[in-house]
């Protein structure tokens, strides 16, 4: 699977028409992956390596409108100093248009 390195903006996934731009906002995080979710559960990830400002960013031909997918965020884990980055929790995208109840 091709990953190009996208755009910051806009926030959330995107399409093109060719793929889906993703991008997600983390001022703390160390690094980023999104997760596709194939129709039979599958996850792929992939690890966004493109940041602007505090903007991680990742542009995936061919994948449409209508995918599943989340966020893993790797970075430090200290709740006292509101940080909660923790892998094994999928995030779900905070510019998410709409979210799927299965």
């Amino acid at each position: 699977m091709q990953v190009w390195p996208g755009n910051p903006y806009p926030l959330g996934a995107a399409y093109d028409g060719t793929g889906t731009n993703f991008a997600v906002f983390s001022e703390i995080a160390e690094h980023v992956e999104v997760c596709l979710f194939g129709t039979d559960g599958a996850e792929r990830r992939i690890q966004m390596t493109e940041r602007t400002g505090f903007v991680w960013h990742c542009f995936v031909p061919g994948v449409q409108p209508g995918v599943r997918y989340g966020f893993r965020v790797f970075g430090p884990y200290d709740p006292a100093h509101g940080h909660r980055c923790n892998p094994n929790k999928l995030l779900l995208d905070p510019y998410a248009r709409q979210v799927e109840d299965r």
